[in-house]
């Protein structure tokens, strides 16, 4: 018995996906090829159908793991990648100027090893470049049968109608957990009133949530991006932290782990939204997984939703300096409204 099926634009696919980033780079040191591998077929063997790359990711290692891996079965997988982020001289760089989405969906082919990228998304948004054009030049893509449908990544619901109102968007791509509830603002509303899909990365709260963080400081290797959140610091740590009791008891009550709490809460808040979990253990992987069969009762996602919130997590998700590149509402600047 397959997942549970969700759509995302013409597509249907499992109700939870892959996340690749984790296996190439941004937690440390990557996984050895071996474990890499072994995670994606571990994917494939539980139904996992949608996986998730970019063209940033290891600079485009991980395209060409994801391509080589997956190849053999690429008729039956929803694949998607990611534009308008690369790497340059070793340094990353916002680019959405048309010439350069076409150039990196071509680069980005040839290391997927395949004739079409399902979802293409715009990775970020380059405030030098009108939305209008960069997603004109993912339109020519879908014309040429280069990429299937256009997804856009860490973007406002202004944005998302203006991107929309050029061709139909199929899915928008943010952060979004029990602890990250941005999406919630507007962006949400937005996919509702569009038929767009929402993928919720990043679900499990950068582990926070599965419980097994108890002292970043000596837990996260050198090269981890938690090192340089918000929340991850010792004192905003410290008080978040406070939240995982009450949080583990509830997960005692519905029968399950506290990821898998986490994840069936993400499924249980609405239809369109996928989730896409990222792990470098098969075994993470399956915990995962199990979530799609835990049904959550409207009394315990209310539960969760006063427990963990806007309200009652220490610190932002990102730092100020990061936020400013990033085009998502957030929670001050709504309430100033």
């Amino acid at each position: 018995m397959g997942l549970p099926r969700r759509e995302i634009g013409p597509f249907s696919v499992s109700s939870i996906g892959l996340g690749c980033m984790s296996l190439s780079e941004n937690y440390g040191a990557p996984p050895p090829i071996d474990v890499a591998e072994a995670v994606l077929h571990r994917a494939l063997d539980l139904g996992i159908d949608y996986f998730d790359t970019a063209a940033l990711y290891g600079f485009g290692t991980n395209e060409a793991l994801v391509g080589r891996v997956l190849k053999p079965y690429r008729d039956r997988i929803m694949l998607a990648s990611k534009c308008g982020v690369t790497g340059v001289d070793g340094k990353r760089v916002v680019d959405n100027r048309p010439e350069t989405l076409r150039r990196t969906c071509e680069e980005s082919l040839r290391r997927l090893q395949t004739d079409a990228i399902d979802l293409y998304y715009l990775h970020r948004l380059d405030r030098s470049v009108p939305i209008e054009d960069s997603i004109g030049a993912l339109a020519g893509l879908v014309r040429a049968g280069k990429i299937r449908s256009i997804g856009i990544s860490e973007m406002s619901a202004a944005t998302l109608r203006r991107a929309h109102a050029v061709h139909p968007i199929a899915a928008v791509q943010s952060e979004y957990s029990l602890w990250t509830r941005e999406p919630e603002i507007a962006v949400f509303d937005a996919c509702r009133e569009l038929g767009t899909a929402f993928v919720a990365f990043s679900p499990l709260a950068r582990s926070f949530l599965t419980g097994v963080l108890y002292d970043p400081g000596t837990q996260f290797e050198k090269g981890d991006i938690r090192l340089g959140m918000p929340r991850f610091q010792p004192e905003n740590f410290r008080k978040n932290l406070e939240l995982l009791g009450p949080y583990r008891r509830i997960a005692e009550e519905a029968g399950c782990t506290m990821a898998q709490l986490a994840l069936a809460w993400i499924l249980a808040k609405a239809p369109f939204i996928v989730p896409i979990t990222g792990t470098r253990n098969p075994r993470h992987l399956e915990e995962s997984v199990g979530a799609a069969a835990v049904s959550l009762p409207p009394e315990i996602v209310a539960r969760l939703d006063r427990l963990i919130n806007q309200h009652t997590v220490a610190g932002p998700r990102y730092s100020e300096a990061t936020q400013k590149d990033i085009d998502t509402e957030t929670f001050d600047a709504a309430q100033a409204r």
